[in-house]
């Protein structure tokens, strides 16, 4: 932690990379920390000043291909951003924000653009139309998480090579476009770096998840319930078959 009892959430340039709601997450984590008694800040970092080293949490957005592109170099022009990055206790990079972290990805006009390579994946451009509507994953690269819902709005798919593991196997939804129905993945996890296409925000739906993003920074947490977030699970996971899925799941166990 950042300091002897406070833990601190860094926002990357979220005027950029702040598109359907993924500012939201930040607020999750704080929403998490709280119900614990644990102290928590927001620490918003704007396009031209230098990412902190201090920060316990480091989430980066969505945005549309402009503001990715404008977000990767400001980032490529901070000469300490890719460190801080890799060593964070945790970070969170979602769509536009994998794409970044990724080795390298396609631009709108197709061309590559390398990114800062924390997460050994490479993106190109899906076929067809845009990946857009609800999606449901089963965990594979954290442990013990339960299943995870978002919704998607890409156009972009993610290709997972040796030095990371997925997310998750989608059960409904695109996700990174590699595979064919079941056989798709979402997102990739590269040590504590999570990239994920899920929009939601991720960390409101899946509270799980959030909590083990605090807990890559602080160690072990007490288990919390919060109804109101146990509901819109519900509904989500409801929408899509994923109750269903769940319960086979545990019937099979």
């Amino acid at each position: 932690m950042s300091g002897d009892s406070e833990l601190t959430v860094v926002l990357v340039y979220p005027e950029l990379l702040g598109t359907y709601g993924d500012r939201g997450n930040a607020l999750a984590l704080v929403r998490r920390a709280q119900l614990r008694g644990l102290p928590v800040r927001i620490t918003k970092v704007p396009l031209g000043r230098r990412l902190p080293a201090f920060g316990d949490v480091y989430l980066l957005g969505g945005g549309e291909d402009a503001a990715e592109l404008l977000a990767l170099r400001a980032l490529v022009a901070d000469p300490s951003a890719r460190r801080v990055l890799a060593e964070a206790p945790a970070c969170l990079a979602v769509c536009a924000g994998l794409q970044i972290l990724a080795r390298e990805f396609a631009a709108a006009d197709g061309h590559r653009e390398h990114g800062l390579g924390l997460l050994d994946v490479i993106c190109a451009r899906l076929p067809g139309p845009r990946a857009v509507g609800e999606v449901l994953v089963e965990p594979l690269g954290i442990p013990s998480l339960p299943m995870l819902t978002g919704y998607e709005n890409h156009q972009g798919d993610a290709q997972i090579l040796v030095g990371a593991e997925p997310l998750g196997r989608v059960m409904h939804g695109v996700g990174n476009g590699v595979g064919i129905g079941v056989g798709r993945l979402d997102g990739a996890v590269q040590g504590h770096i999570v990239g994920t296409y899920l929009h939601g925000p991720v960390l409101v739906r899946n509270p799980a998840l959030a909590d083990r993003l605090i807990e890559w920074s602080v160690g072990p947490v007490a288990p919390v319930h919060d109804e109101a977030v146990e509901q819109l699970r519900a509904e989500r996971l409801a929408a899509v078959g994923g109750k269903r899925f769940a319960l086979r799941r545990m019937t099979r166990a």
